[in-house]
């Protein structure tokens, strides 16, 4: 016969099993938290110290511009509306652009059919030798877009931790190169005429760009406006794997920087048959020059 301690052992077992049962559920929990937080943590401490290790190579690798102090005489010859351009935002004596850096605050669509995100990006740039380090960080993702020892790539990672994109190859070098020669209106010096950079005529209000990197031949359309600044690049650039589409830069907003006027707000888009079709839009909150760290 069972006594009534015997009796109560078992049920007393039951209690204490269901007491541990909660508190097993608490520290799963805790450490799926600690997992959702820890990891987005580690892949963005990931992330940023590539980029470091990636803007350290461009400025390490970068060949000094020769020291020309700019003057109107190197404007011979040149088609009068680029003559215009320079005189209105170069002053006589603007030592050319070695590097850049900058800061900026802007929108990004994923998708042409999809809606805007908010973007903010970090960007750092050589001229004399071309090449940039750019990454761009939203609430979701994180891209490292650019041209460096000749090579393009664009990287995307969710969260900095899963590689949502990687793209490289020669369509990438051709497009991250022609990304650095369009946002050259930011550094201005850059578009002077050298030996493998030069412009033909069109007509009152445009010309032609021509660059030539390492047999890598470039060539955009160039628009100014009735104030003598660049308002609109055109070119053709591989728009997925096989075609090329028109691809459009716009400036505007051109503001006084390190004794330059530079546009402030540049977007980015497609023209195709069906229209125009902006995917990124970005306003410079900081450009500094001639500074080879990061901010």
């Amino acid at each position: 016969m069972k006594t009534i301690k015997e009796t109560l052992k078992p049920r007393k077992d039951h209690i204490a099993k269901s007491q541990q049962r909660p508190s097993i559920i608490a520290t799963i929990l805790v450490l799926i938290i600690i997992v959702a937080v820890g990891a987005p943590m580690a892949g963005e401490y990931f992330v940023n110290a590539q980029f470091k290790i990636e803007v350290g190579q461009l400025f390490n690798s970068r060949e000094k511009v020769p020291v020309k102090q700019f003057t109107h005489e190197q404007l011979d010859g040149l088609p009068v509306p680029v003559q215009k351009y320079f005189k209105h935002v170069l002053m006589e004596g603007q030592p050319p652009v070695q590097s850049v850096r900058m800061l900026q605050d802007g929108q990004f669509k994923t998708d042409l059919k999809k809606g805007w995100i908010h973007l903010q990006g970090e960007q750092y740039v050589t001229t004399y030798k071309p090449g940039f380090v750019w990454k761009g960080k939203t609430f979701m993702f994180t891209a490292r877009d650019m041209y460096l020892s000749g090579k393009g790539k664009l990287i995307v990672d969710l969260f900095s931790i899963y590689r949502l994109q990687k793209g490289e190859g020669p369509k990438f070098d051709e497009g991250e190169l022609l990304r650095w020669l369009g946002e050259s209106v930011c550094y201005p010096t850059n578009l002077l005429p050298q030996d493998n950079l030069y412009w033909l005529p069109i007509n009152d209000n445009s010309a032609q760009l021509i660059y030539n990197n390492q047999g890598m031949l470039l060539s955009y359309k160039v628009f100014f406006n009735n104030k003598n600044e660049i308002e609109r690049m055109e070119t053709l650039r591989y728009m997925g794997d096989t075609k090329k589409e028109k691809w459009v830069n716009k400036m505007s907003n051109y503001q006084l920087k390190n004794g330059m006027l530079i546009p402030i707000d540049l977007e980015a888009g497609w023209q195709l048959t069906d229209g125009y079709f902006p995917y990124a839009r970005f306003k410079i909150t900081n450009i500094e020059y001639n500074k080879f760290d990061l901010f």
